[in-house]
């Protein structure tokens, strides 16, 4: 009962920053659908000085005249933010708002199509993707290796989401969360949950030699081996045998 209230609180607390993202992606949304003023102009317009404003504000716009866009999205981050902060509760803050941030400053300087405003969440979709992936991968704790094999099973395809195959989307900001994640992901590795660590490795670590049970069983029977040998060359059986030789028969004469 005390492990499911834990589990509860725990999750409760995990799935907060998730609806208050989504919370925010959608109520831009919505205004984006009232209002006349051009939203998408909060995005990222690469290189240019007015277009910095968008590395804060990009992941938060979507495209009002489709729907599929913030739809398609909305899913994924809730998910993925949900499982950042569940497992990943002492680093999933700092890896949030560093995925954010840098998938957004990489867009405003790598960027290619220079006179496009980039705008979505996808950006930092694809690094949150990255970053359980490879955190899973290189820690081999086997709660997160699982994680790691759902995110491949679930979101293995958006690898190619990566490549410049459309004109309207912004491969860049995919490439560019994909890369933070992954460099994230080795800077955080011995941040947050580790592998459960045997008493051996504590030992050795702590500079204490741990017993070495099997030689001494070894040594044990090396020395056993060595003193019966020793009482068998002490005692020594020796045989003298005696030939009498044999009778000579007895003579009448």
């Amino acid at each position: 009962m005390q492990q499911q209230n834990q589990f509860d609180k725990s999750f409760g607390r995990s799935i907060a920053p998730s609806l208050l993202l989504l919370l925010s992606m959608w109520i831009v949304f919505w205004a984006d659908s009232l209002f006349l003023f051009p939203f998408y102009k909060l995005g990222v317009l690469p290189t240019e000085v007015s277009g910095l404003k968008g590395i804060l504000l990009m992941p938060l716009v979507h495209a009002s005249e489709n729907f599929n866009h913030i739809f398609n999205n909305s899913i994924p981050i809730f998910l993925l933010t949900t499982l950042l902060f569940y497992f990943y509760k002492e680093v999933a803050l700092r890896v949030l708002v560093f995925s954010w941030i840098f998938t957004g400053l990489g867009v405003w300087l790598l960027a290619t199509n220079r006179g496009a405003y980039h705008i979505g969440m996808s950006g930092v979709i694809y690094s949150l993707v990255a970053f359980l992936f490879t955190s899973g991968t290189i820690r081999k704790y086997k709660p997160l290796q699982a994680i790691s094999l759902f995110i491949v099973f679930v979101y293995g395809s958006l690898i190619w989401g990566i490549l410049p195959i459309s004109p309207r989307i912004s491969w860049e900001g995919h490439f560019m969360g994909f890369i933070v994640g992954i460099i994230l992901g080795f800077i955080y590795r011995k941040q947050g949950p580790q592998r459960p660590k045997y008493i051996y490795e504590i030992e050795k670590e702590l500079g204490i030699e741990p017993p070495d049970l099997e030689g001494e069983y070894w040594q044990k029977v090396r020395e056993e081996e060595e003193k019966r040998a020793a009482q068998e060359e002490e005692l020594k059986i020796v045989y003298h045998i005696k030939d009498q030789g044999k009778k000579k028969p007895n003579s009448d004469k």
